[in-house]
């Protein structure tokens, strides 16, 4: 999402939106008063920012309102030029007054969707639940660690847990716990400061390194705003490689069933704690 926040603030703030079609309203269900309050409060708008929190995007307006989106499992946000050929799921067009590239919402899914938040331009309600994520300027490294080693749970499920941190997504946080030499079963109470802080600075060097790849796409729907898929799963050293050794000592990384999808670690580098029945 950080990929496609990026692409958005390049070609699209400062832009005038001159109107907004939908063309499928459950692409704005979130939107209580409905599609077409949807179109009429944006049509005029000028877009002022580009922002993200966890997996949602916020693009603050000139009104103090925000238009929020969530790409859900396929969701997509494209730039096109006028005149190109609509996409088969195509659900919401911006066109803007400068007769440049439209914003094109496209899911095939429909799980993702958009909607607008009255005064939100600073920080929508929808999303103020939402933990910063560590590449946030205002992210506070302290604040975290403290907060983790106050968790009674393991260290993989605080990392997924949005109001702890957000931006780290199943892959990432088998990655960092790689990195971190660190089983993901890990009691967070057990950890020492040093080592909560070790895991964090993981976590932020994933994150730098799949954002200046463009991403991790295993699915060609995972694009950015040039329609682009990210190259960072060329470089993963855990996640989705069952059975390949282990590119630190060689021993073969090993898939854990965890809340209904799956975790990669290596069985040398990160063993178990002790009585954890998954790990």
């Amino acid at each position: 999402m950080e990929t496609v926040r990026q692409g958005v603030a390049q070609w699209v703030v400062g832009r005038r939106i001159a109107s907004v079609e939908v063309r499928h309203p459950r692409a704005v269900r979130r939107h209580a008063p409905g599609d077409v309050h949807f179109a009429d409060v944006l049509a005029g708008r000028t877009v002022l920012d580009a922002r993200r929190r966890g997996k949602y995007l916020w693009l603050p307006l000139d009104s103090g309102d925000a238009i929020v989106g969530h790409l859900g499992m396929s969701g997509q946000l494209l730039l096109q030029p006028p005149g190109t050929t609509d996409e088969t799921h195509l659900r919401v067009r911006f066109r803007f007054s400068d007769d440049g590239p439209e914003l094109r919402f496209v899911d095939q899914r429909t799980f993702g969707g958009l909607s607008v938040s009255e005064g939100g331009a600073e920080l929508p309600d929808e999303i103020a639940h939402i933990a910063r994520d560590p590449m946030d300027p205002e992210f506070s490294d302290e604040a975290f660690v403290a907060a983790l080693r106050r968790r009674h749970t393991e260290v993989k499920r605080a990392l997924l847990d949005q109001t702890l941190i957000s931006g780290v997504g199943n892959i990432y946080a088998d990655e960092a716990l790689w990195r971190a030499k660190l089983h993901g079963g890990r009691p967070t109470d057990a950890l020492t400061g040093p080592a909560a802080q070790r895991l964090l600075g993981h976590v932020r060097d994933v994150l730098a390194e799949a954002i200046s790849e463009g991403g991790t796409s295993f699915d060609a729907l995972y694009v950015n705003v040039n329609g682009e898929s990210g190259y960072f799963d060329r470089a993963l050293n855990a996640y989705g490689r069952e059975g390949e050794p282990c590119r630190r000592c060689g021993a073969p990384i090993r898939r854990e069933a965890f809340m209904n999808r799956s975790s990669y670690s290596c069985p040398n580098c990160q063993p178990r704690p002790r009585g954890s029945l998954r790990g």
